[in-house]
């Protein structure tokens, strides 16, 4: 079904499939799954389309959505296109400050909220910004605390129970063009300040083109779980193309629930960050070191049967030896069956993943098990899929095949250049970073990597001063160095995170403050060494991080840090002529202390 505009979408589902159930919540109080069907989706984007206009909504606002996965907010984002009105996401675990500056940037006057601690943080917004004028909070139960600027998402509806506004809302809906913004998606900046993404709906139009072209095995028979924040454009690209192609969304509401979530809904295909797989992996492995001897080898055996077939034979197209099928099947049905039920992908037949590194041990081991990982790469500024994992001949080590109809080159330094109608419009209120972002036409990615045989894409580098944990999220270290660094006590610090589940931080001390301290406290010491170790300093140091980083998001906050006695130097290669730090240097000047920050410690997937 073709349509020219998002505002169409659901609206065209509605009258062909309308009793067919396509989003699905969890209701706890009922302990089930609720599906919602198309007609009931088109209903309620119509009757907060109609609610929209009567607060004021003009086409081409920016709107506000800080919430979990929620379908309220799947019905806010197709209202807000029914309006021509921008979608503005921002994670459900953003800080009051970081709300505060896109609220400020894009000039939000209505911003939708999913439970108290969103609420919370965007009542500070209220309370001093000159756009923020109304908030709507999805979840019932949340104490508004008598602000009178703020209401309940069942009476924001209310607004939009009769038809007073419909006539405007379908003026809107025939006036919507391609080129229409749809959405903009802030992502931070190396020196920390955010981006606001520009992506018209021909970007997301032309991202649902070619993932139909490219994933043809995509049905309406599938079952997808979105784990991922739809604040994320993978998660949010991802979810509209299961839209468009009729595939059961199941909305996760927790991270920490993802693994019963997983067990009840047994989906088809899921969209993760690597770090999902890591927890995976490392949950089989522990699994597994419960075995006897036997079977321990039993399942050392299964996994090279598995690498042999699925990698050796079924990747590259070939007919695999009647004898190894026979081993397969038996491999299949003693291990890897037990162990991808256990999980609950047994039905999985996608998995793609992005938004970190993938380690290829693990893409070979998942794929060996006949888990059906797809491995691939792309920003929020090319909506998504730059290139991916194929059904077949795809290349472990790589990042997957070019997708259709998108130009990738290599331009200078080996940066990595994109081109394509899907790829963004600009930043938000940047022109100099759009005019920066761009060269000759093709987008810059601040990646390095090279091109195999035309089609195949290996990245090599960052060449952004920015990193991804393993869980996806950007983080900017420079934006945290400089506030932390600004601390009397803290002469530098160097923070670490890039492909790591949390961040951690080395910090050359200021010395002649820790010695005052140590007096202060009558810690007595022989060595520099055994004062940077003593558990008053380190708390010391531990609260003043933690205020130095309080108004930042969960996953921005350093999680474990290491003091040194001698700090950065020109040198040592750790420092260049301006001062700057080579990350790379000191990354593998201190790996061992690197390393152990980041052994035996299980944190949170997201």
């Amino acid at each position: 079904m073709e349509i020219t505009h998002f505002s169409k979408m659901v609206f065209a589902k509605a009258r062909k499939r309308g009793n067919h159930r396509i989003i699905f919540y969890r209701d706890n109080s009922l302990a089930k799954w609720v599906g919602i069907t198309w007609s009931e989706l088109a209903e309620k984007i119509q009757i907060a389309a109609r609610a929209m206009v009567k607060l004021g909504v003009k086409e081409h606002d920016n709107i506000g959505i800080c919430t979990q996965n929620k379908p309220h907010g799947i019905i806010v984002d197709f209202a807000n296109f029914a309006n021509r009105a921008v979608s503005v996401p921002m994670y459900a675990t953003s800080s009051a400050s970081q709300i505060e500056y896109i609220v400020n940037d894009a000039q939000i006057a209505l911003m939708f909220v999913g439970e108290q601690q969103q609420y919370d943080n965007a009542l500070e917004v209220l309370a001093t910004s000159k756009h923020l004028k109304i908030v709507v909070v999805f979840d019932s139960s949340v104490d508004l605390k008598g602000e009178k600027r703020a209401m309940y998402f069942e009476d924001f509806l209310a607004l939009g129970a009769d038809m007073t506004h419909d006539k405007e809302v379908e003026k809107r809906k025939k006036a919507a063009k391609e080129e229409d913004l749809a959405i903009i998606m802030y992502t931070s900046g190396t020196t920390g300040e955010p981006k606001g993404v520009m992506l018209p709906h021909t970007a997301l139009l032309e991202g649902m083109r070619i993932h139909a072209e490219r994933l043809v095995s995509i049905t309406k028979h599938d079952k997808s779980v979105a784990f991922l924040p739809m604040s994320h454009i993978f998660e949010r690209a991802w979810i509209y193309f299961c839209l468009h192609k009729n595939v059961k969304v199941y909305l996760n509401l927790r991270p920490t629930e993802i693994l019963q979530t997983i067990k009840e809904v047994r989906p088809t295909v899921m969209c993760n960050v690597p770090r999902f797989w890591e927890k995976v992996a490392a949950g089989v492995q522990e699994k597994i070191e419960t075995f006897t001897p036997f079977k321990k080898a039993l399942v050392t055996w299964a996994v090279a049967v598995g690498n042999t077939y699925n990698l050796d034979y079924i990747r590259v197209k070939k007919s695999a030896p009647l004898g190894l099928r026979f081993r397969y099947m038996i491999a299949d049905k003693l291990i890897f069956s037990t162990l991808k039920k256990a999980v609950g992908i047994e039905k999985g037949r996608m998995f793609p993943v992005a938004g970190a590194a993938l380690d290829d041990k693990l893409a070979v081991f998942f794929r060996s098990l006949g888990i059906p990982i797809v491995y691939g790469y792309g920003l929020t500024e090319t909506t998504a899929t730059v290139c991916c994992y194929d059904y077949t001949d795809y290349r472990i080590g790589t990042l997957g095949t070019v997708m259709p109809d998108v130009h990738v080159k290599i331009g200078d330094d080996n940066e990595i250049l994109v081109k394509g109608k899907m790829v963004t419009s600009g930043y938000y209120n940047k022109p100099e970073a759009t005019a920066a972002a761009f060269v000759d036409g093709w987008f810059r990615t601040g990646d390095a990597g090279k091109l195999v045989d035309g089609k195949y894409v290996i990245m090599t580098d960052r060449l952004k001063d920015l990193f991804k944990t393993s869980n996806g999220k950007y983080i900017a270290p420079q934006q945290i160095e400089t506030k932390l660094g600004a601390d009397r006590y803290i002469d530098q610090i160097a923070v670490i995170g890039n492909n790591r589940n949390y961040v951690t931080a080395i910090i050359a001390p200021n010395l002649e403050a820790v010695k005052a301290l140590a007096e202060k406290h009558n810690i007595t010491y022989e060595r520099i060494e055994d004062l940077l170790e003593h558990p008053t300093i380190l708390k010391f140091y531990e609260e003043r991080i933690a205020e130095g980083q309080a108004d930042m998001a969960s996953f921005e906050k350093i999680k474990r840090f290491r003091l040194i006695k001698k700090g950065f130097s020109m040198e040592a290669g750790e420092l260049t002529s301006t001062l700057k730090l080579h990350r790379a240097v000191i990354q593998q000047n201190y790996k061992a202390l690197i390393d152990e920050m980041y052994d035996s410690v299980v944190e949170p997937v997201l």
